[in-house]
C-alpha cells in the first residue's frame, strides 16, 4: 500500500510587501517539486503525475510516496537591492541576509587568535571575558582557550535581541543578520515582541529552507555591502541541517562541558535594558550556587562571557553587569547590606556611585559608559548654528543619544543599589519588584528630561521658539473675561476655592478688587500658581514660550525649587527686552511681529498686588499638565493650605494654570478634600443612576481603579468622597463639559477615531494620565483618612512610598491600563518608567514598541 508523505508549507508569519507566483504544471514542474523536497534520483524509478500530486516509486519497487509538499510561493515576496542586482526572495518578507560581521569590525585582531573578534578579558583578576559574534569552528575556539585558562565553569550570556542564524560554509557555519534595504548596515530591532529572538530565527529558517525549494537549492546572500563586488554570493541549503539558529551553535558544543551554560539576555543597543531583563539576569545568579553568598569559596568563580553582535556597546553593558556581581561577591563594601528605604541617603549614593565607576573603569577597553554620556553631549552642545538651519532634527538625534547614555549609566547604579540591598538575602524581590517598591526612582528618573539639555528659552530672540499669547492658548469657555479681564474664572459652591487662567496685571487688579470687596470680604488670600513652564508679561498681555510646532504644548521646566523658574523668567525678560528688535508672537488672531517696551515677570505683578492687598500671600507650586500630580505637588498644597488655615482659618485660596482648566481643576479638588476633612465632609447622597451607556466607567468603576479601591481601607467610601468632590468642583464650570473623571473614558472612546496612529497613542496616553490622576486623587483622600489623627506630620510622599508602596499600589500602577477592553501591557504606557517622562505628540511611541 502507498505512503503518503504531507510538509505543506504554512503562510509567512510576517506580511509580504510583493507578491511573487511561480505556477507550473505537467512533467517538469512535477520534476522541479520533486527536487525541492530532496527525493534524490539514485531513490526514483518513477515519477507518476496527476492532478493531486507526483508520485514516487523508488527502484526496487518497495516503496511508493504521493508527495504533498507544494510550497506556496505566492506567500512569499521578491525583490532587489538595487536594479543591477539579481531579484529574489526577501526573508520577513522585505529583509536580505547580510553576512553578520565585517572584518573591520575585529579591532583587537582576534578572530583568528581566539575565535571571535575582540575576544578580551576585563582589567583585574575577576574571570570576565567579551568578544564580538563567532562562528560555530570560532566558539568552540573559544570555549578550548578558556579551558586551557583554568576555567572550570563558564556562563555564556548571548547579548543579542535581533535574529542571528548560520550558513553553512567550507566546514563551518557562519552568522548572518536579516537587514533592511534601507540601511544595510543595521540589525533589525523591535520586529515582534510577542515573538521571542529564537522563535523569529526558526522562522526565518523555515523561509530559507522554503525559498531554496523554489530555487534549486540555492539562496542568495550578501558579503560585501560596501562595493557589492561579486555580490550577491549563492549557498547551497539542501535541509534545516545547513542552516542553524543560534540555540544551537551555542548549546551544542556544552553536551561535552556539563558545567557550561547558555542563556540569552537581548539588550538594546541603546538606552538602558527593561526592568525584565534586568529579571532575567538575576534569575540566572539565582540558578547558580557558585554565584551566591553561600558559595564554596575553595572553588574558582565561574568564568562570565559576554557576547553581542562586535562585541563593543552590549557587551560593555553585560561586563559592568558581571563586575558588579564580583564586587558582591568579593566584599568590595564592609557592610552586608544596604537598605534603600531613604531615598535621601547621600552616603549610600555617593559609594553606589564609586562601586560602578569601579566597574566601568574595568571594563573600558574598547568602551566607555560614562565617557559616552559626557562625548555624546558635547556634540549636543557643538551642534550651534547647524541646529538653526538643519531643524531639530540633528539636534534631536545627539538628544537622544545623550539621554540614552545617561539612562544606561543611571540604570547601573540603581541596579548596583539593588544588589546592595538584595544579594544578602538571596534575592527574595526581582528587580521589577524592588523598583515599584522604591518608586522615588522613577520619579527621579523621569526628571532626566531633555529640558537642561535642550535649547533655553532665551533662544525666542534667535526665532527658534516662538511667544504664544494666554488669549491663543486659554479659551474662554466661561464667558468670564469681560466682566473679570480673565478667562474662566470660577468659584466652588460655599467655599472659598476660586479657579481661573492666568491673569495678566489688569486682571490681577480686577480679581483682588472683586475678592476684597465688601460683599466677599477676604482679607487673607493665598495664590497659587500652577504653572511650570515659563511666563511673561510684554506690554500688558501675557506670553509664554512655545516650540513653533506645537503651540498648544507647554515647553516644562524642570527644577529642583520654584524659585528657579522666577530666575529663569528673570533672565528671560532681560533678554526679551535687550533683543531691541521685532520678535514673532502668536495672539488669538494671527501671527503679529512685536517689539516690547515693558515686560515683567509673575512674581513683579503679585509684588506690587502685594503693596496694595497686604493679606495676599502667593506661591509658585509647578503641575504638568493633564497627567497626575507628582507626590510632592500634593505636598506643597497640603502644606501651603495648612500654613495658610493656622493663620487665619477663613483663608480663601485661588488657582490659576495657563487656561484655568485641567491643573487648575485638580488642584481644586484636592483643596475641597483637605477643606473636608479640617472643617467636615457634607452629607454624601447615594449614588446617583446614570442612564448613558457604559454607566460605570463615566462613574470611574475601572477594573484597575477597583484594584486599588479594594486594597485601600473603607476604599469604597473613599472613592466615593473623591467622586463628591469631582461632581462639585464640576459644577463651577459646566460650559467647559470638563470633568476630571468622565474624561478619562470619553478621551479613550475618541481613539477608534483618530485619524492616524500617532494621534491614536496621543490619546491612549492622555487616557492613562487621566485614569492615573483620578487614581491619585483617591489615594490622597485615603491619607487624609488615615493619618488625620497625626495631623498629617508624615507627608503624602511619604505615606505612598513606606506604606502604599508595600501594599501593592505602584505594582498596580506599573500595570495601569483598561483591561476592560484590551491587554494594558501591549502599550509601553502602561509601565511607570514611560508614562511619568515627559512627552510631547513626537516622543509617544507606537503601540507595542519600547522606548
Amino acid at each position: 500500500m502507498g505512503t503518503s508523505a504531507s510538509a505543506t508549507s504554512q503562510a509567512a508569519p510576517f506580511a509580504p510587501t510583493h507578491q511573487a507566483d511561480h505556477q507550473g504544471n505537467g512533467m517538469a514542474e512535477h520534476r522541479r517539486f520533486l527536487q525541492s523536497v530532496n527525493i534524490r534520483n539514485s531513490k526514483a524509478k518513477s515519477i507518476i503525475t496527476n492532478k493531486v500530486a507526483p508520485v514516487v516509486i523508488t527502484k526496487n519497487c518497495r516503496e511508493e510516496f504521493q508527495i504533498h509538499d507544494k510550497i506556496q510561493s505566492a506567500n512569499y515576496s521578491m525583490g532587489r537591492i538595487s536594479d543591477l542586482l539579481p531579484e529574489h526572495y526577501l526573508v520577513l518578507g522585505e529583509f536580505f541576509m547580510v553576512q553578520d560581521v565585517y572584518n573591520r569590525a575585529d579591532v583587537l585582531n582576534t578572530t583568528k587568535s581566539h575565535g571571535s573578534p575582540n575576544f578580551r578579558k576585563v582589567k583585574g583578576n575577576y574571570p570576565l571575558f567579551g568578544m564580538g559574534q563567532p562562528s560555530l569552528s570560532g566558539f568552540k575556539q573559544v570555549l578550548q582557550r578558556l579551558q586551557i585558562d583554568g576555567c572550570e565553569e563558564v556562563i555564556f550570556i548571548c547579548l543579542r535581541e535581533e535574529p542571528v542564524v548560520f550558513f553553512r560554509s567550507d566546514g563551518d557555519f557562519i552568522p548572518y543578520t536579516p537587514r533592511g534595504r534601507e540601511n544595510l548596515h543595521e540589525n533589525l530591532h523591535d520586529l515582534d515582541r510577542e515573538l521571542s529572538a529564537e522563535q523569529i530565527e526558526l522562522s526565518i529558517r523555515k523561509e530559507l529552507c522554503d525559498f531554496a525549494k523554489l530555487s534549486e537549492n540555492m539562496f542568495y546572500v550578501y558579503n560585501d555591502i560596501e562595493h557589492f563586488k561579486d555580490e550577491p554570493q549563492q549557498v547551497q541549503i539542501l535541509s534545516e541541517e545547513d542552516i542553524h539558529v543560534t540555540e544551537e551553535v551555542y548549546k551544542r558544543p556544552l553536551f561535552s562541558q556539563p558545567l557550561h551554560r547558555y542563556y540569552r539576555l537581548p539588550l538594546p543597543m541603546e538606552g538602558a535594558p527593561l526592568e525584565e531583563t534586568f529579571d532575567a539576569f538575576v534569575n540566572i545568579l539565582r540558578e547558580t550556587p557558585n554565584l551566591s553568598l553561600m558559595r564554596d569559596s575553595s572553588r574558582p568563580l565561574p568564568a562570565l562571557l559576554f557576547s553581542c553582535q562586535v562585541g563593543v556597546g552590549r557587551t560593555n553593558l553585560g561586563l559592568i553587569l558581571g563586575a558588579l556581581v564580583f564586587h558582591r561577591l568579593q566584599g568590595a563594601s564592609k557592610n552586608p547590606r544596604y537598605l534603600l528605604n531613604c531615598q535621601y541617603n547621600f552616603n549610600y549614593c555617593l559609594l553606589s556611585q564609586r562601586r560602578v565607576d569601579d566597574a566601568v573603569a574595568m571594563c573600558s577597553e574598547m568602551h566607555n559608559i560614562k565617557n559616552a554620556v559626557y562625548e555624546n553631549k558635547l556634540k549636543l552642545e557643538g551642534i550651534g548654528e547647524d541646529y538653526q538651519i538643519q531643524g531639530s532634527s540633528t539636534k534631536g538625534y545627539f538628544l537622544q543619544r545623550t539621554l540614552q547614555s545617561l539612562e544606561r549609566y543611571v540604570y547601573l547604579l540603581i541596579f548596583n543599589a539593588y544588589l546592595h540591598d538584595q544579594y544578602p538575602q538571596a534575592f527574595p524581590q526581582n528587580f521589577s519588584q524592588w523598583l515599584c517598591m522604591n518608586a522615588w526612582i522613577y520619579r527621579l528618573l523621569a526628571s532626566m528630561d531633555s529640558s537642561e539639555l535642550s535649547a533655553p528659552a532665551s533662544l525666542i530672540t534667535d526665532g527658534i521658539r516662538v511667544l504664544v499669547s494666554s488669549e491663543f492658548l486659554a479659551t474662554d469657555l466661561l464667558s468670564t473675561a469681560k466682566e473679570m479681564k480673565v478667562a474662566n474664572f470660577r468659584r466652588v459652591s460655599k467655599m472659598a476655592l476660586y479657579g481661573m487662567a492666568q491673569p495678566n496685571s489688569e486682571a490681577l487688579a480686577v480679581v483682588m478688587s472683586y475678592l476684597t470687596d465688601q460683599r466677599r470680604g477676604h482679607s487673607t488670600i493665598l495664590w497659587l500658581n500652577l504653572q511650570e513652564e515659563l511666563v511673561l508679561e510684554a506690554n500688558g498681555q501675557m506670553f509664554t514660550p512655545r516650540e513653533p510646532g506645537c503651540l498648544e504644548q507647554p515647553i516644562p521646566v524642570c527644577v529642583q525649587h520654584p524659585q528657579q523658574l522666577q530666575e529663569m523668567e528673570l533672565a528671560l525678560k532681560q533678554d526679551v527686552l535687550r533683543c531691541e528688535k521685532w520678535l514673532e508672537v502668536i495672539t488669538e488672531q494671527d501671527k503679529q511681529m512685536r517689539m516690547f517696551k515693558t515686560c515683567h515677570t509673575i512674581e513683579e505683578l503679585f509684588v506690587h498686588q502685594k503693596s496694595i492687598h497686604p493679606g495676599l500671600s502667593y506661591q509658585r507650586i509647578p503641575m504638568s499638565d493633564c497627567c497626575a500630580p507628582k507626590e510632592e505637588v500634593f505636598d506643597h498644597l497640603l502644606e501651603a493650605m495648612k500654613s495658610s488655615l493656622a493663620e487665619n482659618p477663613k483663608c480663601a485660596f485661588i488657582f490659576n494654570c495657563h487656561n484655568g482648566k485641567d491643573r487648575t481643576t485638580a488642584a481644586m479638588v484636592i483643596a475641597t478634600l483637605t477643606l473636608w476633612h479640617i472643617n467636615g465632609f457634607p452629607e454624601c447622597e447615594e449614588d446617583e443612576i446614570v442612564s448613558v451607556p457604559d454607566a460605570k466607567y463615566t462613574k470611574g468603576e475601572f477594573e484597575v481603579v477597583m484594584q486599588v479601591v479594594r486594597v485601600l481601607p473603607d476604599g469604597h467610601r473613599v472613592k466615593r468622597e473623591v467622586d463628591v468632590a469631582l461632581d462639585v468642583v464640576s459644577e463651577t464650570m459646566t460650559p467647559m463639559h470638563y470633568h476630571l473623571r468622565e474624561i478619562i473614558i470619553s478621551t479613550y472612546r475618541q481613539i477608534k477615531m483618530a485619524k492616524s496612529e500617532a494621534d491614536a497613542q496621543w490619546l491612549r496616553l492622555r487616557s492613562l494620565q487621566y485614569l492615573e490622576r483620578y487614581i491619585y486623587l483617591i489615594l490622597f483622600n485615603c491619607y487624609l483618612h488615615l493619618e488625620k489623627k497625626d495631623s498629617w506630620r508624615r507627608s503624602f510622599s511619604q505615606w505612598m512610598y513606606q506604606v502604599a508602596a508595600r501594599a501593592g499600589v505602584y505594582a498596580i500602577l506599573n500595570h495601569l491600563g483598561f483591561s476592560e477592553f484590551e491587554n494594558p501591557d501591549d502599550s509601553p504606557m502602561a509601565r511607570l518608567r514611560f508614562r511619568w517622562l515627559p512627552h510631547s505628540v513626537q516622543s509617544i511611541p507606537m503601540r507595542g514598541q519600547l522606548i
